[in-house]
Order: structure tokens, then sequence, then C-alpha cells
């Protein structure tokens, strides 16, 4: 199982898109163990949004629509 997530900066107003395997530990380490990367500058992160797919080329193209333009515009008209 693959999830798509999206986070939440509330302190930068910032919003990252990603996918993996293993939501749990995938948040922990964009909000502590990661020392380098785009999400380190922007801690803490909180968990807004996240859906599950059967395969990861499912998670990659659902990854993908969000980070566009048209998915991004989707995904906050529907919240």
């Amino acid at each position: 199982m693959f999830h798509v997530y999206a986070l939440y900066s509330p302190n930068f107003n910032e919003i990252y898109i990603g996918y993996s395997s293993n939501l749990k530990e995938r948040i922990k380490s964009h909000n502590f163990l990661a020392t380098k990367g785009y999400t380190i500058k922007y801690r803490p992160w909180k968990l807004i949004y996240s859906e599950s797919h059967n395969s990861k080329s499912e998670a990659m193209k659902r990854e993908k629509q969000l980070k566009s333009a048209k998915g991004r515009f989707i995904y906050l008209k529907n919240n």
C-alpha cells in the first residue's frame, strides 16, 4: 500500500506533497530525522491530507496530479 499525502507548515504557510509506503515514518522523517532537503527548512509539518493506493505507480501518478496547478485547485476546492 502506498500513500499520497499533503503536509502543511503553519509557521511558513508552505504545503508539501509526497508519497510513501510508510506514512508514519515518512512524516517522522520530515519533522525530525532528515538532515538535508527541502522540508527541513519549514518544520514542523502537519499532515492535512492522505489517500491510499494499491501500487507505487498509482501513487506517483496521483502525486504528480496534486502537484500540478490543476490538482491543487481541485484539492482546495473540495476541502
